[in-house]
């Protein structure tokens, strides 16, 4: 099961970025797999802080921004929520992996998606945290 990182979609929605075409296309190849995909809920939420900020240069409307996250769930995106128990574990496999500064949402996305069944996540981030068992590939060009 694939797991989408918060820039593919930024990219996917902003139709002006160099990368939005191939974000898009990226979008499609999740949707159709057979395997599904979805997004862990975090991701949600600094989708629409980025999307929505004044000062962002992929910026749109709160409107058009709710309407891209209610097409991601009407083309099969599975939104994942946090296990309760996560907190824990998020705590134990910081220490153990030695994350350090603001790489805790990427573990925190990793972590959710795992439990939300992905095997595989989907970013245009270089440096997101690698996490046991879950691959990272990049759609845009990357790995």
């Amino acid at each position: 099961m694939i797991a989408l990182d918060t820039n593919i979609l930024l990219y996917a929605h902003a139709g002006s970025a160099p990368e939005g075409r191939t974000a898009r296309a990226a979008l499609d190849r999740a949707a159709r797999d057979p395997g599904g995909w979805g997004v862990a809920f975090p991701v949600l939420a600094e989708f629409w802080s980025v999307a929505t900020a004044p000062a962002s240069p992929l910026r749109s409307s709160p409107e058009i921004a709710a309407a891209f996250l209610a097409q991601l769930e009407n083309h099969g995106a599975r939104i994942w929520r946090p296990a309760p128990d996560l907190a824990p574990r998020l705590r134990q496999a910081a220490a153990a992996l030695a994350i350090r500064g603001r790489r805790i949402f990427d573990l925190q996305i990793a972590l959710i998606a795992q439990d939300g069944g992905a095997d595989e996540l989907w970013t245009h981030d270089a440096a997101f945290v690698t996490v046991p068992g879950l691959a990272l590939c990049d759609p845009l060009g990357g790995d």
